[in-house]
């Protein structure tokens, strides 16, 4: 019987007398024995070596064994490794309770019992080789169905023709799958930041506009004031980005004008990759047009503009172009044919190799140092291509620059852009209303506040959906309900239907720091985009409430 051949088991604290400890207890097992003296360590040990156990100390000076375990869950490669904790202090009951939340499997007291945790370590090591076996009978199964299903379609050309085609279609939706379930993670967490920013930036705008009212026509201060609002709109600008990326929908296809587009990004190219980098554009005359997601193309050309420049670290030359091509050209299978647009980004930088080349848009992979890349420029990009029914063409040799291609297709024709006539809302001679403002964020809902007490009207404040539902049912004077969306407990948009109930026809604006809301457009409530201005709450305010001032009109009169 042949012998199995040993694994490796990580084994993971700051004290090296502890590792040696562990080492004489575990090596009678007959495994490889990886040390690892600090967290950070050990997820560089962890990406290199194939683990089959993790022996993790709970307190740890740089990250604890909690944090760390959390991390090792993240990613998608360990979410099954075994993970044993040990400690001497975190020992009580929600010690242990958290220690399972995070991921691991068992739980051993110091001082440590030899045979009780070999005994442990034994038994994860053999479901780790029966996992293994279990996976190699499986792949096995699987080859046995491929070479059956060949032998099937030798027999019937016709059905081979198209079992090949539908499981190309296959393998191309559960890649795109991958990929995204790849980066969740990233997007949610990114999201929620952009939030967050969103609801802090939305303080400071409010109450520097308030403040630009308030303080004298001294120059000098007012040049700080608009310096500070300034930052506070690019800072507005980032999280918009930050929030398309997390967004995580569908694409929006439009017809979309390439050399134009990269023109409206030359600005933000110029501060993004900084004064060492110089940017040239060389687009073919009278460009076709292209049909893709202009949010996302951008995306694609700053995430290839930014690879660039990490390849030019003593500056260089970035060249954007565009010209007209057609399938052959790029050996692309399109049905039907078609031609494409040809998006070049190309640099004069390091380059790369082939080794390099070939693995340059796998997701996570990256060649730049820790904490400098998250290896997922290149697979957004290429994602973009192939949902947009096109392709992506990398092309590099080393210190002589890469280029990559985005091949999009064309469109038909411009799309007609339906024209929007403007909204003039006429509201009565009484501007004073009575305003109900819903935010779970004290600070938001204060800047909101002060900025409608600053337009004259009458402020009523509630901290969530059940307490503003409270005042609504108490107050029926209240002309106008403005809501954030994301709320603990009930939604701005589930408050919107509750309201809906009580008082049909009370107006109701939804505030939120999201970038999409589509169910909020379905039912068609007016939505106002963190941070917002004084001005654009006034401008909604006074669409909004167009024919609840001239009720309020109606109700004055006939008081008088």
């Amino acid at each position: 019987m042949t012998a199995n051949p040993p694994v490796n088991i990580l084994l993971v604290d700051d004290q090296p007398a502890k590792l040696l400890a562990y080492e004489a207890i575990l090596k009678v097992l007959g495994e490889n024995l990886v040390r690892a003296g600090s967290a950070t360590e050990a997820l560089e040990l962890l990406l290199r070596n194939e683990i089959a156990v993790i022996l993790v100390d709970v307190c740890m000076p740089d990250l604890d064994g909690f944090e760390l375990a959390k991390m090792i869950r993240e990613h998608p490669r360990f979410q099954k490794t075994a993970m044993i904790f040990v400690s001497a202090v975190a020992m009580t009951e929600i010690d242990l309770l958290r220690g399972y939340e995070c991921g691991a499997v068992d739980y051993v007291p110091v001082p440590v019992v030899p045979d009780v945790l070999r005994a442990k370590v034994r038994i994860f090591i053999e479901l780790y080789r029966k996992t293994r076996q279990l996976e190699n009978l499986n792949a096995e199964l699987e080859r046995r169905v491929e070479e059956r299903t060949a032998e099937l379609a030798l027999a019937n050309a016709e059905l081979e023709r198209r079992v090949e085609e539908r499981t190309r279609e296959r393998e191309a939706a559960l890649a795109q799958v991958h990929e995204m379930q790849k980066i969740e993670s990233l997007g949610q967490l990114t999201g929620g930041l952009a939030h967050d920013f969103n609801n802090l930036l939305m303080a400071i705008l409010g109450s520097l506009d308030l403040l630009v009212k308030r303080l004298p026509e001294e120059p000098r201060t007012k040049r700080l004031i608009d310096n500070a609002i300034q930052a506070a709109e690019r800072g507005a600008t980032l999280t918009k980005r930050l929030l398309a990326f997390a967004r995580r929908q569908e694409l929006k296809p439009e017809t979309v004008d390439v050399p134009r587009l990269v023109g409206g990004m030359m600005e933000m190219l110029q501060r993004s990759l900084g004064p060492t980098i110089e940017i040239g554009t060389e687009f073919e005359p009278g460009l076709v047009l292209t049909r893709v997601d202009p949010n996302q193309l951008e995306l694609a050309i700053l995430n290839l503009s930014l690879n660039a420049r990490d390849a030019m670290p003593s500056g260089g030359r970035l060249l954007i172009g565009a010209r007209r091509g057609t399938a052959e050209d790029g050996a692309i299978h399109a049905r039907p044919a078609r031609d494409f647009v040809r998006i070049r980004v190309t640099d004069n930088g390091l380059g790369m190799d082939e080794v390099t080349l070939k693995r340059a848009a796998e997701p996570f992979f990256t060649t730049k140092g820790v904490g400098k890349g998250t290896g997922l420029g290149l697979s957004m990009v290429h994602g973009l291509a192939a949902q947009s029914e096109g392709a992506m063409r990398i092309a590099s040799r080393p210190s002589e620059g890469t280029t990559v291609e985005l091949w999009l297709p064309t469109a038909e024709r411009a799309e007609p852009k339906a024209s929007v006539e403007p909204i003039f809302a006429t509201v009565g001679p009484r501007q004073v209303f009575r305003v109900l403002v819903v935010d779970d964020d004290s600070v938001v809902l204060s800047g909101t506040v002060a900025m409608l007490e600053d337009l004259g009207h009458t402020v009523l404040e509630a901290t969530s959906g059940e307490h503003a539902l409270n005042i609504v049912r108490s107050e029926p004077d209240i002309d106008l309900v403005i809501t954030d969306q994301a709320m603990p407990g009930m939604t701005g948009i589930a408050l919107a239907d509750a309201i809906g109930e009580l008082r049909p026809d009370l107006p109701i604006i939804l505030a939120t720091g999201y970038a999409e809301l589509p169910r909020g457009r379905e039912r068609g409530l007016p939505q106002l985009s963190k941070p917002y201005r004084q001005e654009e709450l006034a401008s909604l305010m006074a669409v909004s409430l167009g024919q609840q001032g001239r009720r309020h009109v109606a109700k004055a009169s006939a008081v008088a």
